[in-house]
């Protein structure tokens, strides 16, 4: 084509056509050749009681992705939810993009970890499975979820490694004829242990789910992980509990520019990245708030990015295992890879 006309043609097409406004059911491509919708509806610390009903709404309000975990302690209720919307035929099983992840204790029994999920859940296979955390526990323990030595540390299971865990996850996903999982993928992954993952995988993981927001932007893990072919998941969109960010002066100048709230721009950001994005909640107008996704262009993300530079976190230790999973430029701490 005639370099001109190229030029002519870019210019006079309209805004809307080039850079596309997001919206929650946005598919964002996964390595397996499938996808994954750009909002969820997180379930973290959703209360018993609450999570059925945000379940439900948030369906009944469009939302096609629904981030789930057995350490919520909560995937009965989340299971009762979608066999209503599945009964009143709201949604098909096969529109519902439905996560789930082994916990820590169940590293040594990766099936009989998805298998309660999916009982809870009432489904025969999930869309995608992450291991939690790359940190074993002792399946044995004095808790069944955070067993305790006798000094109050966590009680790691050190008879094998998160490489380990991730083979049998392998061995399910490559199951046949009818696979339980249709991609499995990490969470709380740091470069330094993607990288001793990649050393003997023989599947990439399809998603690295993080927490991640202007405080804590990851950009390295982000980088890597595009580099790898791996999706971002952002759990945690507005910061950690109690944060301030969502009064930030940055955020505040964005959402005045495009006439939005706090929250729409900082759930937006993620999609400027290429990354999905899992906000919690349980209350309905907030649900709705969050199907609000605006296209940020370049002085906006300038604006967002600086925030990491001024305020954010550079080092951080996770609670429950007290011990550091190697986020940031620095190596050091416990090193469980194996």
């Amino acid at each position: 084509m005639n370099p001109s006309l190229s030029k002519f043609m870019l210019a006079h097409t309209p805004k809307s056509i080039l850079n596309p406004t997001p919206t929650m059911t946005t598919s964002l491509p996964l390595n397996t050749g499938g996808s994954i919708p750009a909002l969820g509806l997180g379930t973290w610390q959703s209360a018993p009681g609450e999570v059925k009903a945000a379940v439900i709404h948030a369906i009944e309000a469009g939302y096609r992705h629904i981030d789930c975990a057995h350490c919520y302690q909560n995937e009965d209720e989340v299971g009762a939810a979608l066999k209503e919307v599945f009964e009143r035929g709201i949604v098909k099983r096969e529109d519902v993009f439905v996560t789930s992840k082994l916990w820590c204790t169940d590293h040594t029994r990766v099936e009989e970890g998805l298998d309660r999920s999916l009982k809870a859940l009432g489904l025969q296979y999930l869309d995608l499975y992450l291991m939690h955390w790359p940190v074993p526990m002792n399946p044995n323990g004095n808790h069944p979820l955070f067993p305790k030595l006798p000094d109050g540390s966590r009680d790691i299971d050190h008879s094998l490694t998160h490489i380990q865990t991730w083979q049998n996850l392998e061995a399910l996903a490559s199951s046949s004829p009818s696979p339980k999982v249709k991609a499995i993928g990490v969470a709380n992954y740091s470069v330094k242990y993607l990288t001793k993952l990649l050393e003997k995988a023989k599947i990439v993981p399809a998603v690295n789910q993080i927490e991640n927001h202007p405080y804590l932007p990851q950009q390295e893990v982000v980088d890597f992980c595009k580099e790898k072919g791996i999706h971002v998941t952002a759990y945690s969109p507005f910061g950690s509990t109690g944060s301030p960010m969502m009064k930030e002066e940055k955020v505040q100048e964005v959402a005045k520019k495009h006439s939005v709230g706090a929250g729409t721009v900082l759930l937006s950001y993620h999609l400027a990245r290429g990354s999905s994005v899992i906000p919690k909640s349980v209350t309905p107008s907030r649900i709705d708030e969050n199907r609000k996704l605006i296209s940020l262009d370049d002085e906006d993300m300038q604006k967002l990015e600086a925030l990491h530079k001024e305020k954010g976190v550079t080092r951080f230790v996770y609670p429950p295992f007290g011990i550091d999973l190697g986020f940031s430029d620095k190596p050091g701490g416990m090193d469980l890879s194996g």
